[in-house]
């Protein structure tokens, strides 16, 4: 198959998972390319996600390395013949491209956990919220850039909107619901927004009250997606590079690890919204 013009995050997942798959068996990426009838450099594009594959080629492969796990196989199919073309694409382009590998992630995820310390969740976030993030950025972002950075987040809501909403839990420390952004008015609205996610059953919050004891982890904003597989799962952290993508085992263990510490210091989800309910009156 020609080489993808775009290397999104789902394509190099599946490039990464079938160079897993041959690793485990210690076989070399040329003898894998042989068994195809391929070259090196067609093994080396198909598992950095340069080219497609098709769906006869990732059983073949299945088969050389010795994978019985039909679920693994169809979903891994499933990942190469994806043809979907969603509203994320028309940002690439006009924006760097994590911002719609981001959208996309969130799209085909099967659940979504987050944790935030110092921003409402961007899934959250309203209009003018985005904004006065995206204007406090140096250096500043000039119109053309900023209007769709803005529209991007709005519409990344979808995913817990739509008519099959993706289950969505996430974790704020309250530190980051009494930063002013903004202005007052727009942090009450802000606040009220969150409100009404709950309400509506777009989302599950917990907060982390700034008066819990023995919380030491403000490092551990991140965002956990579910896979068709727990072993397809997706971790999303910001470096200082911008936003990794974590696929390894060892890591994703770490980060469920972190979600269930985090979870441990919040109040559950009545009290969180009644927290919420509270801190709303006095904005």
């Amino acid at each position: 198959m020609p080489p993808k013009r775009h290397l999104t995050a789902r394509r190099l997942r599946l490039g990464a998972e079938l160079r897993k798959l041959r690793e485990a068996t210690g076989m070399k990426a040329r003898e894998a390319a042989t068994l195809l009838g391929a070259d090196a450099v067609q093994m080396s594009q198909i598992e950095s996600g340069v080219a497609g594959v098709s769906a006869e080629r990732v059983r073949r492969l299945a088969g050389h390395y010795a994978c019985t796990d039909e679920a693994l196989i169809e979903a891994l199919i499933a990942m190469a013949t994806d043809r979907t073309r969603g509203w994320w694409e028309e940002y690439r382009g006009p924006l760097p491209p994590v911002f719609a590998d981001v959208a996309e992630v969130e799209h085909h995820a099967t659940f979504l956990r987050e944790v935030v310390i110092t921003h409402v969740p961007g899934l959250l976030q309203t209009a003018d919220y985005a904004r006065a993030v995206y204007t406090y950025m140096v250096p500043g972002l000039p119109e053309r850039e900023l209007t769709p950075r803005v529209e991007h987040r709005m519409e990344r809501r979808a995913v817990i909107e739509g008519a099959k909403p993706t289950p969505y839990e996430t974790l704020i420390h309250e530190f980051a619901l009494r930063i002013r952004v903004a202005d007052r008015q727009a942090s009450r609205a802000q606040l009220q927004q969150i409100l009404d996610k709950i309400e509506q059953g777009h989302a599950t919050v917990r907060i982390i009250p700034t008066d819990q004891d023995g919380f030491a982890g403000a490092g551990a904003s991140m965002m956990y997606t579910g896979g068709p597989l727990p072993r397809l799962d997706t971790g999303l952290r910001d470096a200082p590079t911008g936003t990794a993508f974590i696929d390894a085992e060892p890591q994703l263990a770490q980060l469920r690890t972190l979600f269930r510490k985090v979870e441990k210091a919040t109040l559950d989800p009545v009290a969180s919204r009644d927290f919420i309910h509270r801190l709303t009156k006095e904005m």
